[in-house]
């Protein structure tokens, strides 16, 4: 079994907690800023005092509602600077965070509430209480659901006016690292979902193996601005290590108006997902073409990527440095700009990034540091540093974590940050963690340590002819084109390998007026377009000269819808529900090989 480890940097005190770092900022650095949060259009600094005091009031309006240590609160919200302030009040209180999905459906929140035996929802929106009416009446242990919309900050600040600081310090003094902290349960491309239980102990380990060993470092003073929904583990991870490191923290779940919250926040770190990322460069590739000036943005794309294979080959030779520099006033300095112009680096995780996506943005001067892990080890648990970096792999262990690659190929970690057991469930627990290893179902190869994604295990399609095809590859290729929203590779038991392919509604008018076609044009008529499919025959080809001649693709369709979150086809963190998307596609999948 081929393994690799890193040693451990940090030790995690068996007392401690999350809400440690919270009192200790209060009592050395109150001044210090330790948030910002948005009111109306302006930015406003939150002291690390201010924010201790809101988290203790909170707290003590958590306790009045007559939740004891241990109790399980539920939290039903988009990113924003309340969802913080309520996290850390459960913890202090001695609560349990039990993270919802603002996007999830009734049956999601109904298992969810059910499950973890919930006695006090907090919701974001009356609509939030109205869509889940039912399902909270139903929930058997849930006391009361309070809104944030609705005043539940006031309304617990309030109730809990008469609690004394002293319950607050018993709660706190009497809560140990072991102790579990939240409940994330895992959105699941399959299967109802898994309540994961992270201990403090597993979420401070995080913090401290990865303040210097993921992208730039964690440093006091800088800044990110988080829009990752933080019912994901990925999103919570960078909650938990900013406050610990005071770097300071922005919220918003404002993501068509994204890049104008980037200009004025001008964070020094960006920490997102791939498809964020595939959508910056689409983006910028697209209007480029709109404007004319689509063969300076190729040549461009083409001059940051060898300029960045060129770093790790010797560097770049004169004439390349020149073509850089001309390229960096054209085209860089502006995608740069258009993160706030302050970013030295990006954080991608959730899904593989490719090598393709991360020379392009290393070349442009924004480094995108890829990072894995899962909700079961407490998001990134394997990484690539400023240090220690080799684009197209996820990098390589965290400080006291350990990778190894069984017999089948099958990816296992060991490590602080990973996970005890499912909530309720040894079945699950058991299969999932042997002989002290935790099995990911996702299948990759090491090299020297760096940890390389070749698939998911159990996405593996294996056609009529017996060839095992891993579709991630090509649907990533696929989905480099500015016209492709997303990809579906099938073919399971299937004389060939096909797939099935979305436009990006945001793409299509730019499309449009080029080709000099009614703006109001139907996307059921250019799924049928001989220059789209033409186009796409393009990026398809590019897809298939990454794999051998058995599992190329043969024939694809577009689709005139697209796959979503509120649909059911994409998880939150826009991974495709194959199994959802096979169900209600079945007819199209069908068509592809009659």
């Amino acid at each position: 079994m081929d393994q690799y480890s890193t040693p451990s940097n940090f030790t995690v005190d068996a007392k401690a907690t999350t809400v440690d770092a919270v009192l200790r900022h209060r009592a050395k650095t109150p001044n210090a800023t330790l948030l910002r949060k948005l009111s109306g259009d302006t930015w406003v600094d939150v002291s690390a005092k201010t924010f201790a005091d809101e988290v203790d009031a909170v707290a003590k309006g958590i306790v009045a509602s007559g939740i004891n240590p241990g109790d399980r609160v539920a939290l039903l919200s988009s990113t924003r600077y309340e969802w913080t302030v309520i996290d850390y009040a459960i913890w202090r209180a001695g609560g349990v965070t039990v993270a919802i999905y603002d996007t999830s459906s009734p049956d999601q929140v109904q298992w969810i509430l059910e499950d973890s035996a919930t006695r006090l929802l907090i919701v974001e929106l009356p609509k939030h209480r109205s869509q889940h009416q039912e399902v909270i009446a139903a929930a058997p242990a849930l006391t009361e659901t309070l809104v944030i919309d609705e005043g539940a900050i006031a309304t617990l600040t309030e109730r809990g006016a008469a609690v004394d600081n002293a319950e607050l310090d018993t709660r706190h003094a009497n809560t140990v690292a072991s102790d579990a902290a939240t409940l994330i349960y895992t959105s699941g491309t399959t299967g109802r979902p898994k309540g994961v239980a992270l201990t403090h102990a597993n979420l401070l380990a995080e913090s401290a193996a990865c303040t210097s060993a993921v992208g730039p470092g964690l440093v006091e003073g800088n800044t990110t601005l988080l829009f990752l929904p933080l019912a994901h583990v990925f999103a919570r991870a960078i909650e938990v290590g900013c406050i610990e490191n005071k770097v300071v923290l922005g919220h918003t779940s404002d993501i068509p108006n994204l890049v104008a919250h980037l200009d004025k926040y001008k964070p020094h770190y960006v920490l997102s997902v791939p498809r964020v990322f595939e959508k910056v460069y689409n983006s910028a590739k697209q209007k480029a073409y709109d404007g004319g000036k689509g063969g300076i943005f190729e040549k461009a794309s083409a001059t940051a990527v060898e300029y960045s294979k060129a770093l790790d080959a010797g560097g770049p030779g004169f004439v390349l440095k020149s073509k850089h520099a001309v390229f960096d006033k054209l085209v860089y300095g502006k995608l740069r700009a258009a993160l706030g112009g302050n970013c030295i680096g990006a954080v991608s995780g959730g899904a593989p990034l490719g090598d393709r996506l991360g020379h392009f943005f290393r070349g442009v001067g924004i480094p995108v540091y890829e990072a894995y892990g899962l909700t079961e080890t407490s998001a990134g648990i394997l990484a690539n540093s400023a240090d220690d970096q080799r684009i197209g792999s996820v990098g390589r262990p965290v400080p006291g974590s350990e990778v190894a690659i069984a017999d089948d190929g099958e990816i296992l970690l060991k490590g602080p940050m990973v996970f005890g057991g499912y909530w309720q469930n040894e079945k699950a627990t058991a299969d999932s963690i042997q002989d002290g290893w935790f099995y990911t179902g996702d299948i990759g190869k090491l090299d020297d340590g760096f940890l390389y994604i070749t698939g998911r295990k159990k996405e593996i399609i294996v056609t009529a002819g017996g060839k095992n095809v891993s579709p991630a590859q090509l649907e990533d290729t696929i989905r480099a084109h500015p016209l492709v929203s997303q990809c579906l590779v099938v073919g399971d038991k299937k004389p060939f390998i096909a797939a099935l392919i979305t436009l990006d509604q945001e793409v299509v008018p730019g499309w449009l007026e080029r080709h000099d076609l009614p703006a109001d044009t139907p996307l059921s008529t250019l799924a049928t377009n001989a220059d789209i499919l033409a186009e796409l025959q393009e990026a398809v080809d590019a897809a298939n000269k990454t794999v051998s001649k058995a599992e190329a693709i043969k024939k694809f369709a577009v689709l005139d819808t697209d796959f979503t979150i509120e649909t059911g086809e994409l998880t939150p963190t826009l991974k495709l529900k194959r199994n959802v998307i096979h169900d209600s596609y079945k007819k199209a999948i069908a068509d592809l090989y009659t």
